[in-house]
């Protein structure tokens, strides 16, 4: 019985304390719930209020003391005052992003000691003051992008001494202030884009001595100096994006770094800026894509030994010459797709064995033997699932480099030779002056290049400047022949297949020594029928008389100088000689002439005296 009872009272203590641990569980719910805002959402576990686009004007009455995540983005705040958010110490990450806010008063986060991450994205915010900042000392992460900035202020981030991340995009900065960076010692990561700036400037960036990675995108900026980047010694990652103004790189610009990734996109240069490449021996990433620059020249990267990835992409590449990439011993990646790239060849690496994955799709490629390296390599080499398609020849056009068979045919994949078509010998006489061309064309697969050698063993192409050059089609035109051009050129036509040659001759007369100087210009101006060549000529005599007029006027005009200075100085001394009579006689004499004696009856010579007191 007693057990019984005993039981019974034990059941009884039982369910009164799962009762009381029940309407505690409620209370503390209650309590809560009671403790968050109307129309906001809180999680308590994480300590989180998130009031996320309800239309608020001001900070809603109910937050918990203890909360550590504030979102009140994407409302209609016009402003945060100071004391505003004094009531929430413990705040760790504040979102006021994408507000009206114009206006942040000086020491609005003054109270927030542990706040590490800070939003201010897309409000109306002209100007923050200095001090805005201030005591948020383990602040990390900060965001004033896509506002209507103007100016940076000299010591507006002072305090922030332990800030990693600063996003100042998207404003209409015009200046950075010299010491608005003071502070920043910590800093890793700085993005400027989209802004109004037309100079970097390097005293501001000299504050930023820890910066990692800097992206400097969208600006109007037409050069980069010598010393922009000078001072960031531990940056390894800089990005240029969109600098439509930008046309020229110096070769100092990137010295002192020691950058590891660098990217030159969507700019106007038109050369790959390899001076500036110079100092960038622990180069690993390279992006200079969507930039104009047409040819890849021969050494353009020789000194970046250690890089691995290389971007090109629509950079209207339509060459890339041999040993373009030469020095680049341990490439990984190369993307040189969308481009008008007719072949890459082998000669154009180091060496191919380092090379995993090959981006060149998008070209139109001629698949001959300028390609077979990358037909034998097509099982190994990564394409990235867009593997090279070929255009040309027609048998093959519209196929992929990974669907030919592993048997390859041997019509496959192969070059024609050149073939000069006409080779019938030219020799010609011309005179002195004349202009004169030999003819050479050529067959073959991929199409020939043609150069010429001269007598003198010099090479003459489409580039050569002077008299001398190669037309588009191979032919060889002198404008203006020399005596010293006279002997035999050599056409030399070449391709990946190998070459033809063809020999020419020239006979250079010069003019015969007993014409008269008149009669032999009149005939040399007469030999010429370009209108160019006379013009050349008539100038060349119009200045030489002009030169002997001028010549004569100021040899007149010196002369005259020189009497009258003469006089001058005669007139002075005479007058300052005082009383004392000074007598001047010229005495002039007739040259005699013969004939009947004159009137007085005395013939010869006759004198007469002038004195000049």
């Amino acid at each position: 019985m007693i057990e019984y009872v005993q039981k019974i009272m034990l059941y009884t203590m039982s369910s009164w304390l799962l009762q009381i641990l029940s309407l505690t569980s409620v209370i503390l719910t209650t309590k809560v719930v009671v403790g968050c805002p109307p129309r906001c959402e809180c999680a308590p576990h994480i300590k989180s209020v998130v009031c996320h686009r309800k239309r608020l004007t001001e900070i809603p009455e109910g937050i918990p003391t203890e909360t550590k995540i504030l979102d009140l983005s994407k409302n209609k705040f016009k402003s945060i005052n100071a004391g505003d958010l004094d009531p929430y110490p413990s705040l760790e990450e504040v979102d006021l992003s994408e507000n009206i806010i114009s206006i942040v008063e000086t020491g609005a986060f003054a109270n927030l000691f542990s706040l590490r991450s800070l939003s201010l994205r897309a409000n109306q915010l002209k100007l923050i003051s200095t001090g805005v900042f201030s005591k948020l000392v383990n602040l990390t992460w900060l965001d004033i992008s896509e506002n209507k900035i103007v100016i940076l202020l000299d010591f507006m981030f002072q305090d922030l001494r332990n800030l990693k991340n600063l996003e100042v995009g998207d404003n209409d900065l015009v200046y950075i202030s010299p010491k608005a960076f003071s502070g920043l010692v910590g800093l890793e990561s700085l993005t400027l884009e989209k802004c109004n700036l037309t100079a970097i400037s390097s005293e501001s960036l000299s504050y930023l001595r820890n910066l990692n990675v800097l992206r400097l995108r969208h600006l109007s900026i037409t050069s980069i100096d010598d010393q922009n980047f000078k001072k960031l010694y531990n940056l390894k990652e800089l990005e240029l994006d969109n600098w439509p103004l930008l046309e020229d790189i110096s070769p100092k610009s990137f010295q002192g770094l020691n950058l590891t990734s660098l990217s030159i996109t969507y700019t106007n240069i038109t050369s790959v800026p390899s001076p500036a490449f110079r100092n960038l021996g622990y180069l690993m990433f390279l992006n200079l894509s969507y930039n104009p620059l047409c040819i890849i020249k021969s050494g353009s990267f020789k000194d970046l030994i250690n890089l691995r990835e290389l971007h090109i992409v629509s950079a209207m590449l339509l060459i890339i010459e041999p040993q373009a990439f030469y020095g680049m011993r341990q490439i990984r990646l190369l993307n040189v797709s969308n481009n008008s790239l007719s072949t890459l060849e082998e000669s154009c690496f180091h060496s191919v064995n380092s090379l995993e994955t090959l981006r060149i799709d998008n070209n139109p490629l001629s698949c001959d033997c300028r390609l077979l390296w990358i037909l034998q390599r097509r099982k190994t080499l990564n394409f990235d699932d867009q593997p090279p398609v070929c255009a040309s020849p027609i048998e093959d056009q519209g196929k992929a480099v990974s669907d030919f068979s592993d048997s390859i045919p041997l019509t496959y994949f192969t070059c024609q030779k050149p073939r000069i078509r006409n080779k019938k010998h030219q020799h010609k006489t011309v005179l002195e002056g004349q202009p004169v061309s030999f003819f050479c064309q050529a067959a073959g697969e991929p199409v020939p290049v043609i150069v010429w050698v001269s007598p003198q063993r010099r090479m003459i192409t489409n580039k050569s400047v002077g008299r001398a050059t190669v037309l588009p089609e191979g032919t060889l035109e002198i404008r203006f022949a020399q005596l010293q051009d006279t002997g035999t050129y050599i056409c030399i036509a070449s391709n990946a297949g190998g070459n033809d040659t063809y020999f020419a001759s020239l006979t250079v007369k010069g003019y015969p020594p007993d014409k008269p100087l008149d009669a032999n210009r009149t005939s040399y101006l007469s030999q010429f029928n370009d209108t160019y060549n006379d013009t050349q000529v008539f100038l060349k005599f119009t200045l030489d008389l002009k030169t002997i007029l001028v010549s004569t006027a100021m040899g007149c005009i010196t002369f005259l100088g020189v009497v009258l200075f003469c006089f001058l100085l005669l007139f002075v001394w005479s007058r300052g000689r005082g009383q004392h009579k000074n007598n001047f006689s010229v005495e002039y004499s007739f040259r005699k002439v013969d004939g009947p004696t004159t009137s007085s009856g005395q013939g010869g010579t006759r004198k007469f005296n002038m004195k000049m007191i």
